[in-house]
């Protein structure tokens, strides 16, 4: 039977609650209602062979409508004149006049109701805010419960632009640090209708830049540091020198060293031996903030080593993207066939196209995302590296 039945007009509504339409529609009425469900009837032939059928199918419907002063789906009905049966009245066309007849049908008053108070604290308090809740009103109602801590904030960032303090010193009752921090990404969206374009740096974006994007004090970042070279020491006497500083002091540092080394493995910058007129840095994934603001740096032979593996090359893409000069060591090709026996899986490799390879660089990374070396996702870890192998590499280096 291909009637509409009344879950069928159920779930017609809550398909338009999923949407977000059903409370979209209470901060612009004009936006879905009235709206008429899709009723399919029985036709005249159908009322005439399947009579007691159509009647049942009738009666059902009908009672999914409402009535008197109650919500629900409004329900319009034609008269049927039937040479045999007679005059019979059926459900013709379903309506849903208001929210509220929609909340009824699909049981969600309370969520309603809910999403009512947040609308209205949202109109007196931040009006700006409205086509965000229209555009997100299903979002809006996951954070009903800290929709008014929300506001505040809010209301706190507009008396305070750009405060040049950390998050931790925003002092507001009842809302501490941690409730601003995890709830970056919504303030991110509420905050830059709010506020004016003027008050945030809208070049700073992603969670990571969130005090940057709006004026407060950020971690700094730290580099750590290992020197090579006991003539080249920072603290002016012998000994192995493992030092640890902020990004600002470490650009300000100016060594005489030529060559400067980067490595992601700590065992690997730990154990790295002896080369003259040279640092090493321990690295830090994908963040190379500190290295592209070092001005000295970019006046130095830079060699980046990673895992031969396709995020390993990724990390080198972007680190040459802040500083073109950068070489790679021990990620050649050479290099991983030499280590067979010690390939790994990779998980979740890189797949998308990295501009900034050399073109031996390129042909390794496509030999890895595209699998031609018949191992599956192969990766190898710098630290599964043989010794002597890295040790030999650096007496190569001109």
């Amino acid at each position: 039977m291909s009637w509409t039945t009344p879950a069928d007009l159920r779930a017609q509504t809550e398909r338009q609650w999923d949407k977000g339409r059903v409370l979209a529609a209470m901060v612009e009425a004009a936006a879905l209602f009235p709206r008429r469900l899709v009723l399919k009837a029985p036709s005249s032939e159908e009322l005439s062979a399947r009579f007691e059928e159509v009647r049942a199918w009738s009666a059902a419907v009908r009672a999914c409508a409402k009535a008197g002063n109650e919500h629900g789906i409004r329900l319009v009905l034609r008269e049927v004149r039937h040479r045999v049966i007679g005059n019979n009245s059926l459900p013709a066309e379903a309506w849903l006049d208001t929210v509220d007849d929609a909340l009824a049908v699909i049981g969600r008053q309370r969520d309603g109701r809910r999403f009512a108070r947040l609308l209205q604290a949202t109109r007196v308090a931040e009006p700006s805010l409205l086509p965000w809740l229209r555009a997100n009103p299903l979002r809006a109602l996951a954070l009903a419960d800290s929709w008014l801590r929300l506001l505040a904030v809010l209301a706190w960032f507009r008396e305070h632009p750009r405060p040049a303090i950390y998050l931790r010193q925003v002092d507001l009752a009842g809302i501490h640090s941690k409730f601003i921090e995890e709830h970056r990404a919504v303030l991110t969206e509420l905050l830059d209708l709010a506020l004016p374009e003027a008050v945030s740096d809208r070049t700073a974006s992603g969670l990571a830049h969130f005090a940057r994007r709006y004026g407060f004090r950020s971690k700094p970042g730290r580099v750590r540091l290992r020197v090579l070279d006991s003539r080249q020491g920072l603290l002016g006497q012998d000994g192995e020198e493992d030092i640890e500083m902020n990004a600002a002091l470490f650009a300000k540092l100016d060594p005489g060293v030529s060559r400067i080394f980067v490595t992601e493995n700590e065992i690997n910058f730990l154990a790295f031996p002896a080369v003259p007129d040279s640092w090493v840095i321990f690295g830090a994934g994908y963040g190379f903030v500190a290295l592209a603001e070092t001005p000295w740096i970019h006046g130095k032979i830079v060699h980046y080593w990673g895992d031969i593996d396709t995020h390993g090359f990724a990390i080198l893409d972007q680190l040459r993207s802040c500083l073109p000069h950068v070489e790679s060591f021990l990620m050649d090709r050479a290099t991983l066939l030499q280590h067979r026996s010690q390939w790994v899986d990779e998980p979740d490799p890189v797949l998308r196209d990295l501009s900034h390879l050399s073109p031996a660089e390129g042909a390794v990374f496509d030999e890895l995302r595209w699998r031609r070396l018949g191992e599956g996702r192969i990766r190898l870890e710098q630290e599964r590296i043989g010794f002597g192998w890295v040790e030999n590499a650096l007496l190569s280096l001109k």
